[in-house]
């Protein structure tokens, strides 16, 4: 028999927590307990950036955001958070992103924020990430995945935040090279969705999960010279039994220990087989279901 689902059923508790400093978290009763018992605390004294993106503290995915900053802290890691909601973050690049950006000239982004960048005039909530950025050993960004890509506040964060001058541009070193702006730095994504884990497969009506991900592991984190580990991801996260939750929360556990120690990801580029996945149009001309691509 299926257990309670995730959040209906779960015995959730609201409580402040340690680790989010001024922001507060849903979390499953009993979780906070468990943090030590988990920990292996192999690799203590780094410092790791915490990126969540979910509007509801209560979610399943916040829950996990605030289960890893506690684990690492217990590991002996320094933590920042940065709950782009919480924060109540501006999403979109404009002139006031650069505050001396004269208003008779023309906004070219990536020129003004690269003179910005370099001259130390970038708006102050810019400015305090990119400082958390350089400060950081490694960055773990937290999100929902939705249409297939991370929620329009965390891709706000990432084009605001990794200005020309800072992460990228001709005055800073090549990118995807050990120079790069970002280099020595580990990055590991941290995702839930909705979907069956086999609907993002080499088979699945998807495609692979690995395809959907490139775009941040190649080309943010790559590109800046962070090292990409494989993602940390939990699916049909809608309707998630308890047992799975405690699952879920136990591997992940050991891919927050083993963070500073896990093999990185290959480089591979996006899968270009020329096959057809979803539903295909069978021989009388309708769709069905039961395409030659098979879903389990």
């Amino acid at each position: 028999m299926r257990g309670a689902r995730i959040p209906y059923g779960w015995p959730w508790q609201y409580q402040d927590s340690e680790s989010a400093g001024s922001t507060r978290f849903w979390l499953p009763v009993g979780a906070r307990d468990t943090v030590k018992d988990m920990t292996e605390n192999t690799d203590p004294g780094r410092n790791v950036l915490v990126v969540s993106a979910h509007p509801d503290p209560r979610s399943l995915n916040a829950s996990l955001t605030a289960f890893a900053v506690d684990q690492l802290r217990a590991a002996g890691h320094e933590v920042r958070l940065s709950d782009l909601y919480a924060m109540k973050w501006k999403a979109t690049v404009d002139a006031d992103d650069f505050p001396e950006h004269g208003t008779d000239r023309r906004l070219h982004v990536m020129d003004v924020s690269e003179e910005a960048t370099l001259a130390g005039r970038l708006a102050p909530d810019i400015a305090a990430e990119q400082e958390k950025l350089l400060w950081s050993d490694a960055v773990i960004l937290h999100f929902p995945m939705w249409w297939f890509a991370a929620p329009a506040i965390l891709k706000g964060w990432i084009d605001r935040v990794f200005t020309s001058g800072f992460a990228y541009g001709p005055r800073v070193a090549p990118p995807y090279g050990e120079d790069a702006p970002l280099a020595g730095r580990r990055a590991l994504l941290s995702v839930t969705y909705g979907a069956r884990e086999r609907s993002f497969s080499d088979r699945g009506i998807h495609g692979r999960l690995t395809d959907v991900l490139h775009p941040l592991q190649h080309g943010l984190f790559r590109f800046t010279g962070m090292t990409p580990l494989e993602p940390f991801t939990v699916s049909e996260a809608n309707a998630l039994p308890a047992e799975h939750f405690a699952a879920a929360r136990e591997a992940y556990a050991h891919r927050l220990d083993t963070l500073f120690t896990a093999d990185p990801v290959p480089h591979e580029a996006p899968a270009r087989t020329g096959r057809t996945v979803g539903p295909q149009p069978s021989s009388s001309g309708s769709s069905s279901s039961s395409s030659s691509v098979p879903l389990s």
